[in-house]
Parts: structure tokens; sequence; C-alpha cells
């Protein structure tokens, strides 16, 4: 599905080719997602769904799935599917006419108070209107396995953690105690050859919680080593297929090496919970020093940094491509993920080469962290759905192709992301505005980037202008390398 084109709900029976499943046991193990056109133009069409994807649905030539152009009924941009076999979820974006379910209209943007996207999870059976088009969902969900629903890592006999697939789960109840969980690998480590990687660790303290786990400092009891192992907790049922698959991708990420990318040392896993063992920055986060100087960096600085990450982005974007074909990107470049390693406690060479203090250009070490990691763990199939009103969280840094089109985001989306990190650093603000209790993805679609000197009129005009032009990504990005970008950014400071 990697490569397929948009397809045309009102143009005839069409559906989308059946992907692989690497994630799951075997074919009949596969859960599978079907959308069937049941009334409109397109009515006998069909499409399926194999794998974690999202697409818009919207009369636009953009959207993955589009409604027929002459229906006034349906929006451009109508509604986003998240679908994470065999759950799916429906959510309108603002749609004139509403997205109706059964028959009834599941909401819109901003209809509650403190609730900003209308959403829905769909079942079998259920028939969404959009529009003049009626479509039927069917889940094919295969039995869970023995023993059925229990948690992986709870003592003695698991809590419930119902799911409809077949593999290892995590209850609601140590998702939410990510250390818990950790100690409960270290311990289990001595034993056990398939998290080796984990022996000898004690933790220190915790550093920072994501959306799918928390990370912390830890230290070797024989060596002394101090290492960042991030606990990451899958959200759907776990194969040893998909483990396979996610571990395999890791040790492909762990031979991507430069100066600056934090290095992955190692990647562990038992049950559903997945542990990797990378090198600790001691600095702190770009968000941290931004939160210190008051919000912004003079432009020198901020340039400088954002250099840093684009030399690593420019390294790892050449690195060789895995098996499904695909090229190492980020996928998650923002602040918290730029770590800053020149601390006191880290090696002055080591601080120097990542482009410290050294170089009398910045007084940071910067190391990108996380590399790759994301959209591995996306592909295995372990990211599962977001808990319902999530609302896609953060879209600061985020261009307008990950919402049409999630499967076309790679390295060319990490340039984008540099620049609006590089926004960030020089405004105080992020490049699209999103108005109180609007739905951020909507405002993805819909908004322009505000331009950098409306923001601040202070920034130098030609710095202001590269910035500017690599954040166009409408109607795709302009800007698609990191050399390309680097180089436009120096020229801009002579």
């Amino acid at each position: 599905m990697a490569n397929d084109p948009p397809r045309a709900l009102g143009r005839g029976p069409g559906g989308v080719p059946r992907g692989t499943a690497p994630a799951h046991e075997d074919a009949a193990a596969t859960p599978e997602i079907t959308l069937s056109v049941l009334s409109g133009p397109g009515a006998g069409g069909e499409f399926t769904f194999t794998e974690r994807t999202a697409c818009v649905v919207g009369r636009a030539a953009e959207c993955r799935l589009r409604l027929p152009r002459d229906d006034a009924r349906a929006a451009r941009h109508h509604c986003l599917l998240d679908i994470s076999p065999p759950d799916i979820r429906i959510r309108d974006l603002g749609a004139p006419h509403g997205t109706l379910v059964n028959g009834e209209e599941i909401g819109r943007p901003g209809d509650r108070p403190g609730v900003r996207c209308a959403e829905r999870d769909l079942a079998d059976g259920d028939e969404v209107r959009l529009g003049a088009t009626l479509l039927r969902v069917g889940i094919r969900a295969p039995g869970p396995a023995a023993p059925a629903g229990r948690c992986a890592h709870c003592a003695p006999a698991g809590g419930p953690a119902a799911d409809r697939r077949p593999g290892d789960v995590m209850c609601p109840d140590c998702r939410s105690r990510p250390l818990s969980v950790l100690r409960g690998l270290l311990a289990r480590a001595a034993g056990d050859d398939a998290l080796a990687a984990l022996r000898g660790y004690e933790v220190v303290r915790e550093l920072g919680r994501g959306a799918l786990g928390a990370v912390y400092l830890a230290r070797h009891r024989g060596t002394g080593e101090r290492v960042a192992l991030k606990l990451l907790a899958a959200r759907t049922a776990v194969g040893p297929r998909a483990r396979a698959r996610f571990l395999a991708e890791a040790e492909r990420l762990r031979g991507v090496r430069h100066w600056n990318i934090l290095g992955l040392h190692a990647a562990a896993a038992h049950g559903a919970a997945f542990c990797l063992v990378g090198e600790y920055a001691a600095g702190g986060t770009l968000q941290d020093l931004l939160a210190a100087r008051g919000g912004t960096l003079p432009p020198g600085e901020a340039v400088a940094v954002a250099v840093r990450v684009l030399d690593a982005l420019a390294h790892a974007h050449t690195a060789p491509r895995g098996e499904d074909g695909a090229a190492v990107a980020h996928r998650d470049v923002k602040p918290s993920n730029i770590l800053l390693t020149g601390g006191a406690d880290d090696d002055a060479e080591g601080g120097a080469a990542r482009g410290g203090a050294a170089e009398g250009t910045v007084p940071h070490a910067v190391g990108l962290g996380d590399f790759g990691i994301a959209a591995a763990f996306e592909r295995a199939g372990l990211a599962g759905l977001p808990p319902a009103g999530d609302c896609g969280g953060s879209v600061a840094y985020l261009p307008r192709v990950h919402v049409v089109d999630r499967r076309g985001t790679g390295p060319e989306a990490d340039v984008w992301a540099t620049a609006a990190v590089l926004y960030r650093m020089l405004t105080g603000a992020v490049p699209r505005e999103v108005p109180p209790g609007a739905d951020p993805l909507a405002v993805l679609l819909r908004e322009p980037v505000v331009p950098v000197r409306r923001r601040d009129p202070a920034v130098p005009r030609r710095l202001a202008q590269v910035i500017d032009a690599a954040l166009i990504d409408t109607p795709r990005i302009v800007t698609t390398s990191a050399g390309e970008l680097r180089t436009a950014l120096a020229a801009a400071l002579r």
C-alpha cells in the first residue's frame, strides 16, 4: 500500500490492494478493515486495509480516498480515517453537512467545550454517510490467543487487557506505571537472554514521558556507565513477528552513527514492552533551553543548532534503506527530541565534535534523539490508535502531508520540521496558529504558515525568507534536502 495513488470513491468499483502484514503471524491471523461503497456514484467499490495507516476522505484531488467532485454535500476535506486493523476511528474535519454514522451525526470540531475534535470508533457493520456516499465498515478480527486478554506484565495472573488480536498485551494499569514495568524487565533480565542488553542497569530517575512510554536515566552497576533507558508500551497485542520486525529495525537504526545523533546501543523486548538502551545527554533538551532563555535564541545560536540537526539528517537520510524500501527518517523532529550533550558530565572531545563550544558558534553540543523509533514502532503495527480524545496532540512540527497521507511522510518531512523548530527558536511561536478549541489537524489542512517576520520583524530578512521558503508544504514540500536547507541558512547569515 505504500505507493498507492489516491482512489476515487465516485468512479466505479475499485479498491486499495491488500497490503502485506508482516506484523502478524499468518494470513488467517491478519486483522482486516474493509470499506464497501453501498450507494453513491461509486456503488460496488471496496477498499481493504491490513496495515496501520491514516488518510483524509474528501473532494480534494490530494485526498487518498476521493469523494465525487460534484457532490455539494461533501467537503474538500470531509473526514479522517485512522486505521490500525482491527481498529478504525473516524474524525469529522468540520464538514458543513457533517459526518454521519448509522444515521447520527458524530459532531463537529469545537461542538463541546474543551473537546477539540469530533471522532468515533467504528464497529463491524457500521454505516458511514459522507455526502451522497454511503460506506459500510467490515472488520475481520482473529480470535485472541489463549490465555485471552491477560496482561503480560502483571503478577501473578495479569490484569485485564482485552484485545482482539493474538499476542501479548499490556493492561491500562501497567501502561500508567512504566517505571514498574521497566523494573520488572530489569529484574527478569538476569535469567532471560532476550533481555540480556538490560543486565546490570539500575534506574536513577525519570527524564521524561511521551505518548507511548517514558525514558529514564540509568547507571550500570559494574562500569558506572550512564545511559538513557526508554520504555515503549505497545498499544496492540504483540506477536513474535511484530516483535522481531521492530527489533530488526532497531538494529538497523543502531548502525546509523553520526556526531549529532544520540547513539542507540541496544534494544530488547518482553511481552508488550520494548526497551531501548541509548546514549544519555546530560544537558537537557532544546525545549528546556528555550524555557530557560525566555522562549527564543539569538539568530546565530538558533541557526547553529538547526545546522547540527540538518547535518544529522543529511547523514541518516542517505543510510541504507530497509527491507521495505523505506529511507531512514526521524519523523519526530521537535525541541524535546533535540538534546544538548554539552553538560558538565559530558566528554569535552565528544561535545566539540558535535558542534559545541569549541566551534564558537553555539555553547551546546547538539544530538538528535529517538532517531526513527516512532516510525519503526508504527510500521511494526505496535503503536495502534492514540487514546480516544487525544485529537492528534501537537501538530506544531508536522507538515501538511502528515495529515493528507502519512505514507508520504519521509526525509522531506524531517527537513520541514527542522525549519519549524528554527522558526520556534527565533520567534517563540510555532508556524501555524491553532485557535483555542480548534481541531489541530483541521488547522494543519486548511491554514497557511504565518510568515516569520509577521511574528517577529527583528528576524533578519534574508534568514526569514529562507525559513518561509522551507515551510512551504502546499501542495507539497518544496525544500526536500537537508543539505539544501543547510546551505541556504549559511548563505543567509553571511
